[in-house]
């Protein structure tokens, strides 16, 4: 399959196959979030949201099988990675460390483990609250990855308290609160848009390709498109993969719950 016959399509198809038609070093960007293999429930009621709301059919991965789904869908991705591109990874702090062996043996540098830091996170009394989430910075080519440092602030810009900007924003735990679409139908889980314009922001330029292998509510796909990226995308479950062809052939950021 040529790259151009995919630009700016989301497949409602397993990610690991699908990757295997894209062609080697075709890919500038990839920010992905994948499962967590944490016997998620999709329509639990977290942060009070309410069920009927919560699209169903989450893919959930059990924890014996991570290892090996982890290293298929990272060869893939290491395949179709350009030497100067960089990926972006998700994850919980229960299963990390199989991201961080297979990104090893396949040879993916480790350029920063970031930390995206939420507003809250779940009460739990025998154990410290996670209110965070672990993000992989990683790359092929040290020398030839894309790194934009000037492209949210400049050298001069300062908070109120004289501080840069920059340096703040550019440091490795990201404050970013979640987004709760009160009212309106969504996703279990989500990257806030601001996450994502953020990495765009800093890892990519304009007309660059993005992929987002576990897709979603199509959240990445959204916002490459409003940042001038091209985007390619799988999603497996049928009602994911909707949603976000909606909200993508509709225009719309949030798609209101019209039941009410």
């Amino acid at each position: 399959m040529r790259i151009e016959d995919t630009l700016n399509h989301i497949h409602n198809k397993d990610c690991i196959p699908g990757m295997r038609f894209l062609p080697g070093e075709s890919i500038d960007l990839i920010i992905t979030d994948p499962p967590f293999a944490i016997d998620f429930t999709s329509t639990r009621h977290n942060y009070h949201r309410k069920a009927a709301r919560v699209l169903e059919g989450y893919s959930e991965i059990t924890v014996s099988k991570y290892p090996v789904f982890t290293k298929r869908w990272m060869t893939q991705a290491h395949r179709v990675l350009k030497e100067s591109g960089a990926m972006f990874v998700f994850s919980g702090w229960n299963n990390l460390k199989d991201l961080l062996v297979a990104a090893d043996s396949l040879g993916f540098i480790t350029v920063n483990h970031l930390i995206w830091k939420y507003q809250f996170g779940v009460f739990c009394k025998r154990r410290f609250v996670s209110s965070h989430y672990h993000c992989l910075y990683l790359c092929k080519n040290e020398q030839k990855r894309k790194f934009f440092y000037n492209s949210r602030f400049g050298p001069d810009a300062r908070t109120d308290a004289g501080r840069s900007l920059r340096y703040r924003d550019m440091e490795d735990v990201w404050e970013i609160p979640r987004e709760y679409w009160h009212g309106d139908m969504k996703t279990p889980t989500k990257l806030p848009a601001e996450l994502v314009r953020k990495i765009l922001a800093y890892a990519s330029e304009p007309g660059d390709i993005v992929l987002d292998p576990f897709l979603g509510s199509g959240q990445v796909a959204v916002v490459c498109r409003e940042m001038g990226r091209q985007y390619i995308g799988y999603e497996i479950v049928p009602e994911y993969h909707a949603f976000a062809l909606k909200r993508l052939e509709e225009d719309s950021y949030r798609i209101p719950d019209k039941s009410r």
